[in-house]
């Protein structure tokens, strides 16, 4: 089996055409999902981005791989310690390459966030830059291209290849940001709603939509109309289309050698990113719908079913289970992933019946989403203004507006029970050590910003009495008792 996986960072799914949105930003990667199956409620279950790929190399979630946010307390990467390796719980690519599969990744994944367990397992690892994922995709495609028509043609290899350039900042010539200038985008959020955000002042607010004062020509320096909304949500889908025009490369270059049709390739996102919802823009800061919401489209020839789709709810380490499967190989009795393979063929399958998220670098929260509700549970809230309890109805505000929790108590304890359930599940699994979030309760969500900064940035900028509230809030935190799950 010749398979590429194709892992875009920060990827909306509704900024694909393949998923229906209005412009046709990703016409390469329509052509995958055309023929193959595209899965439309697929969340990565940890994120953001080394919780996500830790759960990509390892087949669990956060809780028990232990790499819940991005350095420090509660970022230690859980494996059996000595000599040897786990057969319960291997790592996806060691495993792959154990039953005879070539692995191979071009990823400057691992430099970036020091996650040195990242090049565990695989064959070959090529880095092909020192830009630490500031480099473009036809960087990426320049190191990929030359393998690809050196070794494409071979049996039995896991090709992985990350672009970046979905996450800010938008590096890529700027005429893919003009193609849009005719567009509209969506009605959401409206003039009102911008309006309302002005006052806030978390970082990636519409105030301060960036942490400094320098920033590229494909962003606005702050959401104030919906003019400055069009500029970045322009801008973002510049780089997806931008990114998706070296996928077809790709794709030509299969075609060249002969195996377009013989090829698998799973398109995915570590996760994705907030633009307006929560009143945050172009960041993933939390376990929201936005955030965790990502693409799975899986192209299969001879397994996969032609342009189907399937709307059951799955975790990203559902798609490394099937990948697995896919191979011959049975899922791991660690793993926390279950296979899909039975949906990909097209047969009735069951999604699971929610979904319980988390996140921990720049916030504390867990969340669980079922069809109708989202509920989101704050246990440190960082340099954000979360509430600790909220609950969205989907059905009638997918945009998140509104929290309801007043209004229906029931569902709430219902939630909360669902993740106590979750835990304990967890807790219940053999070698279980400790729940990380703990870790970054204790000592704070503070990573690339600390509460400092962010005070010497307001200030700066003459916010003096939201310094003041940032500082006295944490005056109040710090004699808070922790909070027990």
């Amino acid at each position: 089996m010749r398979m590429i996986y194709l892992d875009i960072d920060s990827l909306r799914p509704d900024h694909m055409s393949c998923y229906g949105y209005h412009r046709q930003t990703t016409p390469n990667l329509d052509r995958i999902a055309a023929e193959g199956m595209r899965f439309d409620s697929c969340y990565t279950v940890s994120s953001p981005c080394v919780p996500s790929r830790a759960s990509f190399m390892s087949g669990r979630f956060g809780v028990n791989h232990g790499a819940l946010t991005h350095w420090g307390p509660g970022c230690d990467f859980q494996y059996p310690e000595g000599d040897g390796h786990s057969e319960r719980i291997p790592f996806f690519t060691r495993y792959l390459r154990k039953a005879g599969m070539k692995t191979v990744t071009f990823s400057t994944f691992g430099d970036r966030h020091h996650a040195w367990w990242y090049f565990a397992g695989w064959s070959e690892v090529h880095t092909h830059t020192l830009k630490e994922g500031n480099e473009n995709a036809d960087e990426v495609n320049a190191a990929v291209i030359p393998w690809l028509k050196a070794h494409g043609k071979e049996d039995n290899y896991f090709l992985h290849i990350q672009y970046w350039d979905p996450h800010s900042f938008y590096t890529y010539p700027k005429r893919y940001m003009e193609q849009w200038q005719d567009s509209p985008v969506a009605v959401f959020p409206d003039e009102s709603q911008i309006a309302a955000q002005q006052p806030n002042t978390f970082p990636r607010s519409a105030s301060f939509l960036h942490w400094g004062d320098n920033y590229p020509e494909t962003m606005p320096g702050a959401i104030r109309s919906r003019a400055d909304f069009k500029h970045l949500i322009d801008g973002y889908d510049g780089a997806v289309s931008y990114m998706d025009s070296f996928v077809g490369e790709l794709l030509d270059t299969l075609r060249e050698l002969g195996i377009e049709d013989e090829v698998c390739i799973v398109v995915s996102a570590d996760h994705a990113e907030s633009m307006g919802e929560q009143g945050i823009y172009v960041e993933h800061p939390c376990a929201t719908e936005a955030v965790h919401h990502i693409p799975l489209i899986i192209k299969a020839p001879g397994m996969a079913k032609a342009g189907g789709t399937y709307d059951g709810f799955l975790y990203n380490v559902d798609a490394i289970a099937t990948i697995t499967d896919m191979a011959g190989l049975p899922v791991p009795s660690g793993w926390d992933g279950k296979s899909y393979l039975q949906a990909l063929k097209g047969e009735d399958m069951s999604g699971r019946d929610y979904l319980v998220m988390e996140h921990a670098l720049y916030t504390c929260q867990r969340s669980v989403r079922d069809h109708k509700w989202f509920f989101l549970r704050t246990y440190h809230q960082g340099l954000y203004d979360f509430e600790e309890v909220i609950l969205y109805d989907m059905e009638q505000d997918p945009h998140q507006t509104r929290n309801v929790a007043g209004e229906h108590p029931e569902v709430v304890n219902l939630m909360e029970q669902r993740i106590a359930a979750w835990l304990q599940e967890q807790m219940n699994k053999p070698g279980y050590k400790a729940d990380p979030m703990q870790k970054v309760i204790e000592t704070g969500p503070y990573k690339y910003l600390t509460e400092d900064d962010w005070v010497n940035r307001l200030r700066s900028k003459g916010y003096e009495e939201a310094a003041g509230k940032l500082l006295s809030r944490r005056a109040d935190e710090g004699m808070k008792p922790a909070y027990e799950f």
